[in-house]
């Protein structure tokens, strides 16, 4: 389907929707025409499939009314040359000689529906309603896809550092093949929009993509989830469940955090990855897949291997490309541009109207140097717009650590705090900060879930 001829769709709530009649019976067409201008809706009239063809691909046609018996080709055959132009619009087939052959033939082709002639008078205008409001939620579903394939493409990822840019060029090329990536880079870098970005990109891009936070679960639920169970697998299993494996197939699967991954889950990931089967908890039968795997991390893999909690094996399974994303410190031409595209962001959405901003307010966050990343960064502007008590952003607006700087580790020191101290009291800060939230509060350590677990067990604070 040509969807760009169709883009208008996306307004149709805005107005009354377009109807196109295809008769060879003038008086027939003409009929049919008036009852449904009185309606209010808008409607074009052709006498052959051949200009009911040339005017659905110059109009806005929500829903095709078409005759069986047309001189140039059979109404029912006309459905699929329909479908090829706008792939949105409803087609009612009506004809003065049903079969149920040809309306059971009709539907097959995808068709609304099929009436005959003399029962349109009562059933006409109710139908025509049906139709208009599958096509209503159509439209709203294409917009919806359409919004989350722009907000997550390469086209949206705001980059004119010199780095940036060669980042981005590569995960273009990357995408467009079918092979395993590794994304590594700082928490809150946005690994999971390039991620995200890549799968729009690839060939993959009309089959699911799904997510998953390695370190957001225990290893026995991250495995269920994972991998699914039949029931009856254990207590509790009553029915059969699928795992995002299945979920994703012939999709992409991002494992995120991949470094939290326990080492026997591993084993498992990695004879899915050399098999593209695996057996689900209570199957003795293999499940098979076809994913393509992305995978997170923000720590060195390769350090964790030498540390014996990560399988040589899996990571070269896992990095056949592997995707650095630079961290915010280091693209600093990047702030300006995305503080402003955030500031657009959450005036529209909080319905606040900035009409200037204090040059020292984007000043002060270019010399910042965001150890939590872009989301650090959208975070510090979405709470200046909400603070915001005018339309001008002003420089007290931002946080005391980016107006008078964060103490560093010497002057910790020089109070006398040790090394553990030091790592005790910066995890408190951090989960004060996210008010107690252990997951947000992880995500500005730049630690996973699970380390961060033990750190608090480390400092007796587990309970």
């Amino acid at each position: 389907m040509a969807i760009g001829i169709f883009l208008a769709l996306c307004e149709i709530d805005m107005k009354k929707e377009q109807i196109l009649i295809i008769d060879d019976e003038p008086a027939l067409g003409e009929l049919i025409c008036q009852i449904l201008e009185l309606e209010g809706y808008r409607v074009f009239v052709a006498s052959n499939a051949t200009d009911g063809l040339a005017a659905l691909s110059r109009e806005e046609i929500h829903l095709v009314i078409s005759d069986v018996f047309l001189p140039d080709i059979n109404g029912i055959d006309l459905i699929s040359k329909i479908r090829e132009i706008n792939s949105i619009c409803e087609i009612i087939i009506i004809t003065a000689y049903g079969t149920i052959p040809d309306g059971v033939k009709a539907i097959k082709e995808g068709a609304f529906d099929y009436i005959t002639k003399g029962d349109e008078d009562n059933r006409l205008v109710p139908l025509v309603e049906k139709a208009l409001d599958k096509v209503r939620l159509k439209t709203k579903i294409y917009q919806l896809e359409k919004r989350i394939e722009e907000a997550y493409s390469f086209e949206n990822i705001i980059a004119q550092s010199p780095h940036m840019k060669e980042t981005v060029q590569f995960a273009r090329r990357i995408a467009e093949t079918d092979v395993p990536i590794l994304l590594v880079g700082e928490t809150g870098t946005g690994k999971e929009v390039f991620a995200q970005a890549i799968h729009n990109s690839s060939i993959r891009r009309n089959k699911h993509y799904v997510a998953v936070n390695c370190s957001s679960f225990s290893k026995e639920l991250l495995e269920s989830e994972m991998f699914g169970y039949k029931a009856g697998a254990f207590t509790g299993a009553v029915r059969n469940k699928k795992g995002l494996f299945e979920e994703a197939d012939e999709g992409t699967l991002l494992l995120d955090e991949i470094g939290e991954l326990d080492i026997s889950l591993q084993a498992k990931l990695l004879r899915v990855l050399e098999s593209n089967s695996f057996i689900k908890q209570g199957d003795t039968k293999p499940t098979s897949v076809d994913v393509r795997i992305i995978a997170a991390t923000n720590r060195d893999l390769e350090e964790e291997i030498a540390k014996g909690n990560f399988r040589k094996d899996l990571f070269y399974r896992l990095s056949v490309v592997k995707l650095e994303i630079p961290p915010l410190k280091s693209r600093k031409e990047d702030i300006i541009p995305l503080a402003l595209h955030f500031i657009k962001h959450f005036s529209a959405r909080l319905n606040k109207s900035i009409a200037e901003i204090e040059p020292v307010f984007l000043e002060k966050l270019q010399q910042y140097s965001f150890p939590g990343n872009i989301r650090e960064l959208r975070n510090i502007i979405e709470r200046a717009i909400i603070i915001c008590d005018g339309n001008i952003l002003k420089t007290n607006y931002l946080p005391k650590e980016i107006l008078f700087g964060i103490p560093s580790i010497a002057d910790f020191s020089q109070k006398g705090l040790t090394l553990d101290e030091y790592e005790r009291k910066h995890i408190l800060d951090a989960l004060s900060q996210a008010g107690g939230n252990k997951q947000k509060a992880a995500e500005m350590l730049g630690i996973g879930l699970t380390t961060l677990y033990r750190k608090l067990q480390q400092y007796g604070f587990d309970k």
